[in-house]
């Protein structure tokens, strides 16, 4: 059967490409598989709504949401004592089944959500794995036995990926970060694996939840690639103090199984790679990166061009080297495995094929994005090495303050956590060309100050506008020097835009 438009992938890209397409008369088609389980256990495919709505983002956030709950009641930097709280003996204790099953619940209903929406707009959807027999044909192996042959004029491929894990022994005896939301008991005593957010964000969640966590890393820090230092160091301050047990220049060597069932975790680490050797885990999570599912497509009947890693490449219309056949999402070689810029990419694209609109695309510069760790971070633009590389560090000037937040007035010097904040200002003018934060709350107010950046804000522009007080976003328009600028000893007024 033939059709406007052929997507591969209901996730979060895939699902608002096909519902904006279908919503401008386009006859859609969209092919989903669904969650299928390998001999292994491993999860292979999300579902409707992609890795954000089943495995990632959502369940995330909402175990994130609950680690926060305890972690104001129990533990090192804990506050509810200090405002006049009765934190009764066994307070910590979660009933994680029951966690686990509203959780799952509250995910079943944004599935139904997303296939109602599908069906709202006249989207096909055809339950099943799809692949490419040429570049205008996809072969769909449906979940009820059967074969469909669909031609697309237009074909969007948005299937995302999955998670990477190391070729190591023993290996079937870990899980990945899916399978994370697939344990039915909490761990007492967990690894996790990894130095990027997933590894991050899981470590911090369950080390906040109770379990006594360990975090395993190959350099000497977490986060390193993306990240400012100043607030990289920040969280491994934080971490230190008050986090999972940290375990650096670790690489994973293998995985045994002891005989009580429990997991023994073997690495090399330091620089002469002596073996370490650690004992009795209920669970160890590999959360080690994650990899595109390009190589299940048939690509190699379309001609279309990977990269190194296998990411489809794309340009800045989310074209292919192959006419009619597009990608969007974590599959391709943008860089940016968000949701919101996933959604943003399938919107635009729909834009361009059926509203007939050319310029429309999404600008892959100055993306905001958040880390749920524990402080949780937020950025956008450049890092302080990044922006000087870029227009040399003459031309950069930094602000930035640490400080612990009035949420920790309460608590003990030892026992407060740190907030950081930081502008990248490119001069003459001192555009913010990079805006940092970690601590409470930095998730949510990180939002509108992207707004700000996008628009390309200055200095001025912040100090122009008002703190507010007393929150911790004030920092951002009142750091030192507020409303003065200086030239070698000469100081002067730095007047609002409004004066000029």
């Amino acid at each position: 059967m033939s059709y406007d438009a052929v997507v591969i992938g209901g996730g979060s890209g895939g699902s608002a490409f096909a519902k904006r397409a279908a919503g401008y008369g386009a006859k859609v088609a969209l092919v989903e598989q669904g969650p299928q389980w390998q001999p292994n256990k491993r999860r292979s495919g999300a579902g409707p709504g992609g890795t954000c709505m089943n495995v990632g983002c959502v369940p995330k956030k909402l175990m994130f949401m609950a680690a926060a709950h305890r972690e104001m009641m129990i533990g090192e930097a804990a506050t509810a004592k200090g405002y006049g709280f009765t934190v009764p003996e066994g307070a910590g204790k979660i009933d994680w089944k029951g966690l686990k099953e509203r959780r799952d619940k509250y995910v079943a209903k944004l599935n139904t959500n997303y296939t109602a929406g599908w069906k709202k707009e006249g989207v096909e959807v055809i339950e099943g794995f799809a692949s490419f027999t040429d570049a205008q044909t996809v072969s769909v192996q449906c979940n009820d036995g059967t074969t469909r042959v669909l031609k697309g004029q237009h074909i969007l491929v948005a299937c995302g990926g999955l998670p990477s894990e190391p070729d190591i022994p023993g290996v079937e005896h870990a899980i990945n970060s899916d399978g994370f939301f697939e344990l039915e008991e909490q761990p007492k005593k967990v690894a996790v694996v990894g130095a990027g957010y997933i590894a991050v964000e899981m470590a911090g969640i369950l080390h906040a939840l109770g379990s006594e966590t360990h975090l395993f890393f190959r350099g000497d820090t977490v986060l390193r690639r993306g990240f400012d230092p100043f607030i990289v160091q920040t969280l491994m301050e934080a971490m230190e103090h008050h986090g999972p047990v940290l375990h650096r220049t670790s690489t994973p060597a293998r995985i045994s199984k002891q005989d009580d069932g429990r997991l023994t975790y073997v690495a090399t680490e330091g620089p002469m790679g002596e073996e370490a050797i650690l004992k009795d885990f209920d669970c160890i999570l590999l959360a080690i990166g994650r990899k595109p599912v390009s190589d299940r497509l048939g690509l190699q009947n379309t001609g279309v061009e990977l990269n190194k890693s296998g990411h489809i490449v794309v340009d800045a219309f989310e074209n292919t080297n192959v006419p009619g056949i597009y990608a969007i999402g974590d599959v391709t070689s943008t860089g940016y495995e968000l949701t919101p810029v996933a959604i943003a990419a399938g919107r635009r694209l729909a834009d361009r094929l059926f509203l007939k609109e050319g310029r429309a695309r999404i600008a892959y510069e100055l993306i905001a994005t958040v880390v749920f760790s524990h402080p949780p971070i937020g950025c956008i633009g450049l890092t302080e090495p990044q922006a000087k590389a870029e227009f040399g560090e003459e031309n950069i000037k930094v602000k930035q303050s640490r400080f612990a937040s009035m949420l920790y007035a309460f608590n003990d010097d030892d026992k407060k956590v740190k907030t950081a904040l930081k502008l990248v200002l490119k001069l003459p003018e001192e555009r913010i060309v990079g805006l940092h934060c970690i601590g409470p709350s930095s998730d949510e107010m990180m939002q509108g100050f992207a707004v700000a950046v996008r628009m390309g804000a200055t200095r001025a522009d912040f100090e122009a506008s008002v703190a507010i007080h007393p929150t911790i976003a004030e920092e951002f328009v009142t750091f030192g020097g507020w409303g003065q600028q200086q030239q070698g000893d000469k100081v002067s007024a730095l007047l609002p835009p409004y004066l000029s």
